[in-house]
């Protein structure tokens, strides 16, 4: 656990800020800026266009009275994605619009239901329900 923190909240950033010293010194500082803010402000706009087509989704699927694991799971990667977007960097960039769009989130969605399924069943959590017909 102590390496993920530590790859996080020091390597990353550290590789963000080469990536974006080397872009700067092709594409001059002033560019640079305004690739991060440009990147920041349209990732902002197309999370909360998909949070929003997320959200109606999940709405439509608890009105028929389904379960709306995938989608659940899309809202969270949307929000991580406009977490990931609005701060400078490049990989993180990258990532962010990755989990924006649904056809690379498809895979990512996968994965981490795949990682949650996998938890689970090697977890000894139990799971009760509560019939309301019986009282």
């Amino acid at each position: 656990m102590f390496l993920r923190l530590f790859l996080l909240f020091t390597c990353i950033p550290l590789v963000e800020l080469y990536l974006l010293l080397q872009i700067g010194s092709v594409i001059g500082a002033v560019n640079t800026f305004l690739l991060v803010i440009i990147t920041g402000v349209l990732g902002a706009y197309l999370a909360q266009q998909e949070g929003i087509r997320t959200l109606e989704r999940i709405r439509t699927l608890m009105a028929r009275g389904e379960m709306p694991g995938e989608p659940l799971i899309d809202a969270l990667l949307i929000l991580v994605a406009g977490f990931v977007l609005i701060t400078p960097g490049i990989l993180t960039d990258l990532l962010g619009f990755l989990m924006l769009i649904p056809a690379t989130r498809a895979p990512i969605r996968r994965w981490i239901k795949g990682q949650l399924e996998r938890k689970f069943s090697t977890s000894n959590a139990a799971v009760y329900t509560i019939d309301p017909n019986e009282r």
